[in-house]
């Protein structure tokens, strides 16, 4: 196992670039967050690389930038990730003549890009983003994990090529610009908080999609793919499939509990967190370790304002309660105030190098900073909806026939918000496109039905798109204080496996994940096994309504705003009076809705500002 950590590099293959240490050492100290334990910089004449390091294991062992020297060429790597089969390699590397020197799969994945050259990332189960420098090739080879929980941001200025675990970094660069064009616009009115595969907003800055690696060389770059998901039929029985699930889910939670430091789990009473804290549990007693701690996030006085609808049918504390009872662990139930979550939405901004989801974001800042003061890793509950399919799009039928991404059917609505300068970019158009583009990528399978295939692109388009969304929140915001967050549903033996598994099957029971409510029968108390779905609790309090309206005001107000270049202030206006209301519908999936829409635009003019943004 490793550490959670920041990377940056910068290589020139024209030009010596050893002389500009001070510049690496700039872009290296805007990632201090993701790593605050450690600080090193590997120089040579064509290539600068810096690494932040929070150590998790090996403390000595696994120092980065780590090199390895094989006859006359030197290979030198820095990561961020962890690899969760590194005895596995390991141990076919030592068959093959490697000799190691520590623990750590820093080591590991060095020795197996050595070994296997670009075809490693095929060899490794884990999260991950990389970059080494090959001597002997004079290349630098970059890769994300295949699902994307570890980031990876590149630029090109010139002969200078740049990567970096965070934008921040990369515009710490003197020949990097905070500069947003046209279509960065249409990807934050018109997507956001989501972002397109691959783009980075800002121009020219761009993101290594999940499951692909870059080879820079002297003639250039090139991406490839390296993962993809594969339609096949299934033909395991239903108790096969449980079980199956059953053993792969257990597998991953299990493997990914290995830590030199304290790891703990977030709980919120949904399956999801319940399921990992569970096992989690059962594996701290079976192997000593003592008891668990668990997490739950909840907002002053909000029992006072909850109430049920159809996407938020009852509050978790309740099943909170029954969880800790059930599985022994010390729990600690951390208390959000109005005032602070309204603060922390620029906390956010800062952490995302971007406007985001608004309170769900600064939430979850809020909580990972409580949660750091006592633990290093966590493991988290995303990414199962979006497998086995649990949100109200799965199975609603105007979604289903929805001809665009069912989590944000606003885009007529956004389009009223854009300044009339802008009305040459048409939100509508670029949408539709960049939805049209993912489902002509869905690995299709012959003979299936109408309905099957439609199932299939759904799935596809929530991993593709809803899930990357909130695995960057997850890690932006919990790196932020540096804590490292885990996210067993993201194993792609997991994702890969429910792929191909039909839609009757998920849906087992006529009940929102039934698949995963059966495979994990036992592990739960029945009323936590049947509860319905949940999404993260949110404020429910005017207080912040209230704080979001006032702030909206004073931003339409005042007239060096840079929001006011960007917006229609009439429209802008009408809706801020109403606290968000007359926008009509949510902004994005079901968390986003009227207090959430003004904080995501007091989100755009902070970060407009915060980060010199010029629109081009």
């Amino acid at each position: 196992m490793e550490d959670v950590c920041g990377i940056v590099g910068w290589t020139n293959l024209k030009e010596d670039i050893s002389t500009q240490r001070h510049i690496i050492e700039s872009m290296t100290c805007q990632l201090s967050k993701r790593g605050p334990d450690d600080v090193a910089i590997f120089q040579k004449k064509d290539v600068l690389f810096g690494h932040r390091r929070l150590v998790v294991v090996d403390p000595e062992g696994g120092k980065q930038p780590m090199t390895r020297r094989i006859g006359d060429y030197a290979y030198t790597v820095i990561y961020n990730g962890e690899l969760y089969n590194t005895e596995d390699l390991r141990k076919e590397l030592i068959e093959k003549g490697h000799r190691f020197h520590s623990y750590s799969d820093t080591e590991v994945l060095l020795v197996s890009y050595i070994e296997w050259g670009i075809d490693c990332v095929k060899k490794f189960n884990g999260i991950f983003a990389f970059g080494i420098w090959d001597e002997k090739e004079r290349s630098l080879f970059m890769a994300r994990d295949p699902l994307g929980v570890k980031p990876l941001f590149y630029t090109k200025a010139g002969n200078h090529f740049m990567f970096a675990s965070e934008i921040k970094a990369l515009l710490a660069h003197p020949l990097v610009e905070p500069i947003v064009g046209e279509e960065g616009i249409a990807e934050i009115f018109g997507l956001g908080p989501a972002r397109s595969p691959g783009n980075g907003v800002y121009k020219n800055i761009h993101e290594v999609p999940p499951a692909h690696w870059l080879l820079y060389k002297n003639e250039g770059y090139k991406l490839k793919q390296y993962w993809q998901l594969e339609s096949k039929e299934h033909t395991d029985s239903f108790e096969t499939t449980v079980e199956h699930v059953r053993h792969l889910l257990i597998d991953a939670i299990e493997r990914q509990l290995v830590s030199d430091v304290p790891v703990c789990t977030f709980l919120s009473g949904g399956v999801d967190s319940s399921a990992i804290s569970s096992v989690a549990a059962n594996a701290f007693r079976r192997d000593g370790k003592g008891q668990l701690n668990t997490y739950s996030i909840d907002y002053v006085d909000n029992n006072l304002y909850f109430k049920a609808n159809e996407f938020q049918p009852n509050s978790d504390s309740a099943y909170i309660e029954m969880m800790k009872n059930h599985i022994g662990s010390e729990h600690h139930n951390i208390l959000l105030d109005i005032p602070q979550l309204f603060t922390a939405l620029e906390d956010a901004v800062k952490a995302n190098d971007l406007p985001g989801m608004a309170d769900v974001d600064s939430s979850l800042y809020l909580f990972c900073k409580e949660v750091r003061k006592n633990a290093t890793v966590a493991l988290s509950g995303e990414c199962a909806d979006e497998i086995f399919g649990g949100y109200p799009w799965f199975t609603r039928a105007e979604d289903i026939t929805a001809d665009t991404f069912p989590w944000a059917k606003s885009t007529k609505e956004r389009m009223g918000i854009i300044s009339k300068g802008f009305r040459n970019i048409s939100l509508e158009d670029y949408v539709a496109a960049k939805y049209e583009e993912t489902i002509k990528e869905v690995p299709r399978l012959d003979g299936e039905s109408q309905q099957q295939n439609r199932m299939r692109e759904l799935f596809y388009l929530n991993m593709k798109w809803f899930m990357i969304t909130l695995l960057n929140r997850k890690d932006r915001m919990s790196m932020a204080n540096s804590l490292e967050v885990r996210v067993p549903f993201a194993d792609y033996r997991l994702v890969e496996y429910l792929w191909n598994v039909p839609w009757e099957m998920k849906y087992h029971t006529q009940q929102e994940k039934g698949l995963l409510r059966k495979a994990i029968q036992g592990i739960l108390p029945e009323k936590v096994l049947n509860r319905k779905k949940s999404p993260y609790p949110k404020t429910h309090h005017p207080l912040y309504t209230k704080m979001v309206q006032q702030k909206m005001k004073e931003i339409l107000q005042d007239t060096t705003s840079p929001l006011l270049d960007v917006i229609n202030i009439s429209r802008v206006m009408e809706i801020t009076e109403t606290g968000g209301a007359s926008f009509g519908r949510p902004w994005f999936g079901q968390l986003m809705t009227g207090p959430q829409l003004l904080a995501f635009l007091i989100q755009v003019n902070i970060w407009m500002k915060e980060y010199k943004v010029r629109i081009q």
